[in-house]
């Protein structure tokens, strides 16, 4: 273990050395995020998984950082210039930023303007102007005149050339420049020459400039797609004369015979080299802050999304609703089984309404349904209007589901895997409703980015948005839990421990074995040795298992305290689980020792509580306002109810029943300020809200929340 690490870590994120040096020893053996936040909480101090997460992410930069020391020491040492003063320079730096400034001077250049006049001989006369004391310079530059430099004033340029190097790979002119930009940046736009109509969509950054410190990253993104697109061009600038007075400032200590040509290179130097390699770093940089802002949003949305209400194992019936094709019709069981699938056509142009009326109650009597979902595309509002008609034998719920992805899954390899014999719009069905059973279960088979949540996704590092992704999820599941005899493979995958190949031999030993009956079962699957199993164990669910404790969240190496508690009270752990009054007498300081310490067995008697039990909410049946259909049927001044689908940095956006999504800009979120419009709303909420304007040549709804009781 790096002790330096553990220091640098410890003081970036201001967690205590000792709790970081527990973190990284458990993540170096192979422990999972989950894992340690919910069975090692005596190990890390109690850290929750935001805290652990920062931890290995700050881990995985400081070791990439080493690496680069690595490189550039052994770039060096090929030079044989590595003095020890150097190479101590570059093992106690930890900024990426000032790494590469130390490296700048020793970095393996291409033939440069320097380069051609250090071969001419220039670099004596380069560094005689420099020290501002010759006098006579013209004279002593044609000391210089040689085959390649024909007079003095072509060899004062070429020292001109290696100055302007030098200025470049100052530190303090560097770090001065850098200053200037990070207080002083203005970021501008402006539309590329003849792509004014092609480029509409970005009409607002046709001529736009800012502070680039003061650009929200929604802003920031939406600029540098334009530019991907070639609609913009971006540059990011400081006042480049002041900048060059200050940059003379620090380099011209009295007036001499040099100054003039000192001059002349830093105007040089500050305009060819300085400039645009800054410029780059800054527009980096506030790529990388707006990457991080964007993929913070994401994440929290796919978090709220994955942990939204589960209707439950209910038998549903689904519809992915539709006008000249009809609405496809899916009857599932209560574990998402395909019972039975047709079409309807309740709408124009067929306007088959009584018979599909018929075949509705009927599927519903036939199949015992429980419930209904409507996918909220095309015509959803109205079958939904057809459906609430129907008189039904019982009480049968309504809902609409969210159906983005859903098309996604239905031409996927999982989805065809999954229902060989179908064609895709019968699998979009049966997403839609295994979405409303457990919209974690059905999501994990989707790419996030196809979920339509977030702002700029496409936009945003790839590989560091997949990686917050895949830890969103794999949060979320192993918060849940997972039903180990009904998981797919793809929701397996993502409980700690296991992976994708144990994840289709768990899968391959219950084709083949049947139910498991006990969490030790498990360790007969294939490859899953010791250490899956301990990672993976207190997150997978057997509801029907002999020891009732293989359907709770405490962990097999905790059975044994538990059954010390039950035999201390004279009772079975069965009734340890049964009987509150039983339960109401641990006294859990009994069982403090070096094994179990006070959070773990607090987590494990609160446990006991609620064994099993899904920590997502119930969910809530929604109807939308029974007047609006269409954009048409939308006026300001209207208050209706709503249903949050969306969230970014500048609002919120509310399915209010028509095919577009109003907006509830940042600001009319509620009264006062507001800072992260995720403060105010969640995704899924049930809101009302009110009709500022409406926009219908573009399609655009602005809405409002403030001074409406919610």
């Amino acid at each position: 273990m790096n002790n330096q690490f553990i220091k640098i870590i410890s003081s970036q994120l201001n967690i205590a050395e000792h709790q970081v040096e527990a973190t990284t020893k458990l993540l170096n053996e192979g422990a999972t995020v989950p894992f340690i936040s919910r069975y090692r909480k005596e190990a890390t101090g109690s850290l929750d998984e935001i805290a652990i997460y920062d931890i290995k992410q700050t881990l995985d930069k400081l070791s990439e950082i080493e690496k680069r020391k690595e490189t550039i020491l052994q770039t060096i040492e090929q030079q044989d210039v590595l003095t020890p003063d150097l190479k101590k320079r570059i093992e106690d730096t930890w900024d990426l930023v000032k790494l590469e400034d130390i490296y700048l001077p020793y970095k393996p250049k291409r033939r440069t303007k320097a380069t051609i006049a250090r071969e001419n001989g220039l670099e004596p006369l380069a560094g005689t102007i420099m020290k501002q004391q010759v006098t006579n310079l013209d004279i002593f530059a044609e000391r210089f005149i040689n085959d390649n430099i024909e007079d003095a004033e072509k060899a004062l340029a070429g020292a001109r050339d290696i100055i302007a190097e030098w200025v470049n790979e100052n530190q303090r002119v560097r770090d001065m420049v850098r200053n200037k930009f990070k207080y002083n940046a203005i970021i501008e736009s402006k539309v590329v020459k003849g792509k004014e109509e092609e480029g509409e969509k970005y009409k607002d950054y046709f001529e736009h400039s800012e502070a680039l410190k003061r650009c929200p990253s929604h802003r920031l993104l939406a600029m540098r797609r334009g530019e991907a697109e070639g609609f913009l061009r971006l540059s990011v600038s400081v006042d480049a004369d002041i900048t060059i007075e200050d940059i003379n400032n620090i380099l011209i200590k009295y007036p001499s015979e040099g100054q003039l040509h000192i001059e002349k290179a830093v105007v040089d130097s500050f305009k060819r080299l300085i400039k645009p390699s800054i410029e780059n770093e800054f527009m980096s940089m506030a790529k990388e802050i707006a990457d991080d802002e964007a993929i913070e949003v994401f994440t929290e949305n796919l978090r709220q999304l994955l942990i939204a209400s589960p209707l439950g194992q209910k038998r549903v019936l689904a519809i992915d609703p539709g006008f000249r094709s009809g609405c496809k019709v899916v009857c599932l069981s209560a574990t998402g089984d395909l019972l039975h699938n047709e079409t309807i056509f309740p709408h124009p142009p067929q306007r088959e309404t009584r018979v599909a009326e018929k075949k509705i109650a009927s599927l519903v009597d036939a199949y015992n349904i429980e419930a209904i979902g409507i996918g909220n595309g095309t015509a959803s509002r109205e079958t939904e209007a057809f459906i609430r008609r129907i008189k039904f034998k019982s009480d049968i719920q309504v809902f609409i589901v969210n159906e983005s992805g859903a098309s996604i899954y239905s031409a996927s390899k999982t989805a065809r895997d999954e229902f060989p014999q179908y064609d895709v719009t019968v699998r979009g069905t049966v997403s839609i409703g295994r979405r409303l059973m457990d919209p974690l279960a059905e999501l994990v088979k989707i790419d996030p980015k196809s979920i339509g949540v977030g702002q700029y996704q496409h936009d945003v590092d790839q590989k560091k948005l997949q990686q917050s992704l895949d830890a969103v999820v794999e949060s979320c599941v192993n918060k849940v839990g997972v039903n180990i005899n009904t998981a797919s493979k793809h929701l397996l995958t993502y409980v700690s421990g296991l992976g994708p190949q144990l994840a289709q031999n768990i899968v391959n030993y219950r084709a083949e074995n049947g139910a498991f009956k006990s969490r030790t079962q498990i360790k007969k699957v294939p490859r899953l040795g010791d250490k899956a199993f301990e990672q993976s164990a207190g997150f997978l669910r057997i509801p029907d298992a002999d020891n009732p404790l293989d359907n709770s969240a405490v962990h097999p190496e905790s059975y044994s305290v538990v059954k010390q508690m039950a035999t201390d009270l004279n009772s079975s752990v069965d009734e340890l689980l049964n009987e509150k009054q039983v339960r109401d007498k641990i006294d859990i300081k009994r069982y403090v020792s070096g094994k179990y310490g006070v959070p773990t067995l607090t987590d494990i008697v609160n446990e006991l509580d609620k064994p099993g039990r899904d920590p997502r909410e119930f969910i809530k049946v929604f109807e939308f306002d029974p007047n609006i259909f269409s954009i048409d049927d939308v006026k300001p001044g209207m208050e209706v109810p709503g249903i949050v689908t969306n969230i970014t940095n500048f609002g919120a956006f509310v399915d209010i029943g028509v095919k577009q999504d109003g907006l509830v800009h940042i600001s009319q979120l509620k009264d006062g300020f507001i800072s992260n419009p995720a403060d105010v709303v969640q995704l899924n909420q049930h809101v009302r809200v009110k009709v500022l304007d409406i926009d219908y040549g573009r399609k655009r709804i602005q809405l409002t929340m403030r001074g409406i009781d919610q």
